[in-house]
């Protein structure tokens, strides 16, 4: 894989990694959406709404469609909703493992306090 393609991954991903970032794609992958219904649904001031649309659409990832007087926004890539899809299931899985090993950990020390018991 070139360089081009790593630098591209890189700067997508980092373009992806703001919490607030993700609730806006998450929210868009409903349908599109203006930055008041943003900032309204996310309960976010509309200036870090509106910065971090920014940030999106410098990177091609959501794109603004004039609507009157206001600007709607939406994924510029379909794509997008199955990336998010994705994070999630990798999410539940560590989350699985976590809890996997805390009940193992929790057995453990049943085990250490009944051999002392």
């Amino acid at each position: 894989m070139g360089n081009e393609m790593q630098q591209f991954k890189a700067d997508f991903f980092k373009a992806l990694s703001h919490p607030l970032r993700i609730g806006i794609l998450e929210l868009l992958s409903e349908g599109e959406r203006s930055v008041n219904e943003i900032q309204t649904i996310l309960n976010k001031e509309g200036s870090a709404v509106s910065q971090q649309l920014s940030v999106l659409r410098s990177k091609n990832i959501v794109v603004g469609t004039k609507d009157g007087k206001r600007v709607l926004y939406s994924l510029r890539d379909p794509m997008i909703v199955d990336l998010l899809v994705v994070a999630r299931k990798i999410f539940n899985n560590h989350l699985i493992d976590t809890i996997s090993m805390l009940e193992e950990l929790d057995e453990t020390e049943r085990e250490t306090i009944v051999k002392e018991g």
